[in-house]
Parts: C-alpha cells; structure tokens; sequence
C-alpha cells in the first residue's frame, strides 16, 4: 500500500524521511497497527529511534536518530525549541487576513480520546503562526503555511478548526470529507549536533 521509505537525508547519526500521508508514525496498540515509518526504517537502519511524530493523517519530514545517543541530543533540540518546522495545508472557506498567531490551550478530550480541544483553564499553552499563500475561489479554500511553535498533539488542526476554517479533510474536527486530510510538514531545519552542519530539509507538497 505504501512505497519504501524515501530519504531526504542520511548520515552516520540521523535520517530525515518522508512520511505518506496514512502511515503511522510509530507502531500503534493493535497487531494490525503495527505497521509504520520507523519500523520501516529499521528494516535497512536497525538502530533508527522516534524524536518526533507526525498523525497518521499527515505527510512530509520526520527526523529519526540512529541510536540512543543522538536520540538524546536530537530530543533536546525539540525541546529546547531549536528544530523549525513548517507545514503547508489547505483549510475550509477564505482566511482573509495576511497572516496572524493562534495562541489557544489545548488538552486532550479524554471521553473522546485522542481528540484535543481548546481549554482555557486547563490547557497547556500552544501557539501556532500562519501565513496566507492562496485562495482558491472555486473550491473555496485558502492555502496556508504554518509553524507551530509549540508541539502539542493535533495542534494545527484544532487550532484551525477553532479558527472556523478547518483543515480539508479532517473529519474529525469538522472539516467536509476529501480524499485526504490536506496537511503536509514540507519544511524541518535545524543544527546537525556532531557536525554543526544547518540542515534545512524540503518536501514537495502533494496537493
């Protein structure tokens, strides 16, 4: 169903790969979940680890460490938020602003797991940048990039949501369906931690 991992890049400490949109980012609870891009690394990588996750639902770049050392020090990149992403979507009806921050708190909706939600009392702060790149009259649909500068679970899709616009496809927040869900992590840079190299990565959005 899913082709062979495809590498943007791959060194003696890390790979970066593309995720299809579909595909588990790590293995899920269920045998039949089983199936996901590190598993399939680790088929040609054996010591590649997770730093990261994209949904299931989302395309576009992960970073993989190759062994416990560099998963350490790539995690303390994320952490110490010195990884940039950027994503590229198409959501539901015009956003006609230029460009703007969402800056809501999100927890987990635990009766309807994993599904998030804006809480202001209890949420964990999240903040999303967006840029307008595009309305499309027809299909009435704007096109965005983002970067979230936090890194909370659903992030961009709830914050979109919230926003009224959600993101094409994304049924479970609201969106009509489509054949995907149209969101795509298209940008990842960041300092190589053996080298010192600046690494900026790109995908192709699909859609």
């Amino acid at each position: 169903m899913f082709p062979d991992p495809q590498l943007h890049h791959a060194d003696p400490y890390l790979l970066v790969a593309e995720k299809p949109a579909g595909l588990l980012s790590v293995p899920g609870r269920t045998p039949e979940n089983q199936d996901c891009l590190v598993t399939r690394l680790q088929r040609a990588h054996p010591d590649a680890l997770t730093v990261h996750r994209l949904d299931q639902v989302t395309s576009g770049l992960m970073l993989y460490a190759l062994g416990k050392d560099m998963q350490a020090a790539l995690s303390g990149l994320f952490e110490r938020r010195q990884v940039s992403k950027r994503y590229e979507a198409l959501v539901e009806g015009e956003v006609a602003a230029e460009a703007g921050e969402i800056a809501l708190p999100l927890i987990c909706d635990w009766p309807n797991r994993p599904r998030q939600m804006v809480d202001h009392e209890r949420g964990k702060p999240a903040l999303t940048r967006w840029q307008r790149l595009g309305f499309d009259p027809v299909l009435g649909q704007t096109r965005l990039r983002l970067e979230p500068v936090t890194g909370r679970s659903h992030q961009l899709r709830v914050h979109l949501a919230s926003l009224g616009h959600p993101i094409v496809g994304d049924v479970f927040y609201g969106a009509r369906p489509a054949p995907r869900v149209c969101l795509h992590a298209c940008e990842l840079a960041f300092t190589h931690p053996v080298t010192g190299q600046a690494l900026v990565l790109h995908s192709p959005v699909p859609f």
